[in-house]
């Protein structure tokens, strides 16, 4: 292992955050960083390696080569000795197929957690770090507001998802090359990562830039706290919706009711959040705002219309109830069954 890096303000920081992170975490358990070898993955890298032994657990690396460059599998094979150099074990190299499916984004990123899963999975890991700055948050919440996905995507991503751990949020970007930089760790840079092809590489790039340079410094700490402030309120809100919910359905052969009186009740924003999360518990299906307000509309718009068909139930007003009701694409009449979102 290389000598010890001077502690520095990058370094000290990064550390910090990974060792709030890893604090929740029982002694002796594995955590697993995503490494890439990038600038922000690298820094979280030496930040395990040091302190994941210091409070009695174990730190290794997962390296996945999406196979989408010439030369992948040696930067990969030159990523991991980075990691075996910091001390981190098990070091696993992944290599993946992406395909086509949602584009290349999106096939990328579900290529990578899939791997990212069967490595946790084989190597009994309690968590995977991940490095997502400051920056990317930011970025993330620019990319839902400019696509109009709702609320929910500019909640950004959580610090914590199941196994999926991102101690970095709080930190910006040249923060965690600066650590390298001070540790003597030379990040590799991804040529995607400047393609402007890439419409996250366009908001990082020119986006990000003008909104600094137009409105001020802090542009990118606004997005991050309003991501964390919206995700705070919608915490509370589902959990009122919840609480709510306990006492409003009633379960039924292949489903369940819910009373059109009680949902009414309700302001708009917790109504809809009731039947959202009513369909996603009992169904695991995730409705768009569209197929919400579809669905509202049999409690505050009824006047005798029949059905809705729904990706994977059926929804229908008999009285003073809602009747949700599991259904297969086969069943549903006239049509191809909605796409789900």
């Amino acid at each position: 292992m290389a000598d010890r890096p001077r502690l520095t303000p990058a370094i000290a920081d990064v550390r910090r955050a990974v060792r709030a992170a890893l604090d929740p975490l029982p002694d002796g358990a594995l955590v697993l960083v995503a490494l890439s070898g990038g600038g922000d993955s690298l820094a979280l890298a030496a930040a395990a390696a040091f302190e994941a032994p210091r409070g009695g657990r174990r730190a290794g690396a997962v390296i996945v080569d999406h196979a989408l460059q010439p030369a992948s599998a040696e930067t990969a094979a030159r990523v991991a000795e980075q990691a075996r150099a910091l001390g981190l074990h098990p070091v696993r190299v992944e290599r993946v197929e992406v395909g086509a499916e949602g584009g290349p984004e999106a096939a990328a990123r579900a290529a990578r957690y899939a791997a990212l899963d069967r490595a946790a999975a084989e190597e009994g890991a309690a968590a995977v770090l991940l490095a997502h700055s400051l920056d990317d948050q930011a970025e993330t919440v620019l990319l839902g507001l400019a696509r109009g996905s709702g609320a929910t995507s500019l909640h950004g991503m959580a610090a914590v998802s199941g196994r999926y751990l991102r101690p970095l949020l709080g930190l910006r970007r040249a923060t965690l090359r600066q650590a390298c930089l001070d540790a003597g760790l030379e990040p590799w840079d991804d040529p995607h990562n400047a393609d402007p092809a890439y419409a996250r590489v366009r908001v990082r790039t020119e986006v990000l830039p003008t909104l600094e340079r137009e409105l001020g410094p802090g542009v990118a700490e606004a997005l991050a706290r309003t991501a964390e402030q919206l995700r705070e309120d919608a915490a509370a809100l589902d959990a009122m919706a919840d609480e709510t919910l306990e006492d409003l359905v009633e379960l039924e052969e292949a489903g369940l009711s819910l009373g059109v009186a009680a949902l009414a009740a309700n302001p708009p924003a917790l109504r809809q959040r009731m039947l959202r999360r009513a369909v996603e518990h009992e169904f695991g299906v995730g409705l768009t705002r569209a197929q919400t307000l579809e669905l509202v509309r049999l409690v505050t718009d009824w006047h005798g219309q029949g059905p809705i068909d729904l990706p994977g139930l059926r929804a229908s007003r008999r009285g003073a109830r809602i009747h949700l009701v599991a259904t297969t694409a086969g069943e549903l009449t006239g049509e191809k069954p909605p796409h789900e979102h």
